[in-house]
């Protein structure tokens, strides 16, 4: 008799292509679905922020669907979560791309433009340098490419665990405890993106 797969809650709040990240999870054995209900996250073994546009709409559409305080809750909890590309940055208190608008306030600071002479949006593949090889999340990513599509970035700080280069450091995942983030898109990152979310599941499935 084998184990049942982990059951992982992508947080549905009706933005953007939220589909993608589930698919990639089921692909690699995991028991992951689209979620909007409350007690359907919480009853979870780990849960997954993506977002796609905006910091300010993707707030909104977070508060909106009531799903922000479980976001905070989950998240306190301790077990494994996951916020992906502006879901990454919605775990910060703001960001200058809609001023005035809190975010979640799981890690401290403010979400800036990406510096530095460079266009903007960064939408391209970039190379990872890792800063933390024993983090679980990134093992076997230093040097791997992932695919980008931001145009603001999450601040420096001890919780960065990988960066890119755009014109300087540009700050690529974060961890603090049981919070981890990305913020590439590791669903359309090929065999590189896919490694680094198998990391994930089985980091979950181990219950660690």
């Amino acid at each position: 008799m084998t184990d049942a797969p982990p059951r992982i809650a992508v947080i549905d709040y009706g933005i953007g292509n939220l589909r993608s990240a589930e698919k990639a999870l089921l692909h690699l054995g995991a028991d992951a679905a689209l979620v909007g209900d409350p007690e359907a996250i919480e009853a979870a073994d780990a849960a997954v922020l993506p977002g796609v546009g905006a910091f300010g709409a993707c707030m909104d559409a977070l508060d909106a669907s009531g799903l922000a305080d479980v976001a905070r809750s989950f998240a306190a909890s301790g077990r494994p979560f996951l916020g992906i590309c502006v879901g990454m940055q919605l775990l910060y208190e703001a960001s200058d791309e809609t001023p005035g608008r809190t975010g979640l306030g799981i890690l401290e600071g403010t979400v800036g433009l990406i510096e530095g002479a460079v266009k903007r949006p960064q939408m391209q593949w970039n190379r990872l340098s890792v800063s933390s090889q024993n983090h679980p999340l990134i093992a076997g990513a230093d040097g791997a490419w992932m695919y980008f599509v931001h145009s603001y970035a999450a601040p420096s700080g001890d919780e960065v665990i990988a960066t890119c280069d755009y014109g300087g450091a540009v700050t690529a995942a974060v961890a603090r405890g049981n919070v981890w983030a990305v913020q590439f898109h590791p669903e359309k990152s090929g065999d590189a993106g896919l490694a680094l979310l198998e990391n994930f599941v089985a980091y979950v499935g181990s219950g660690s």
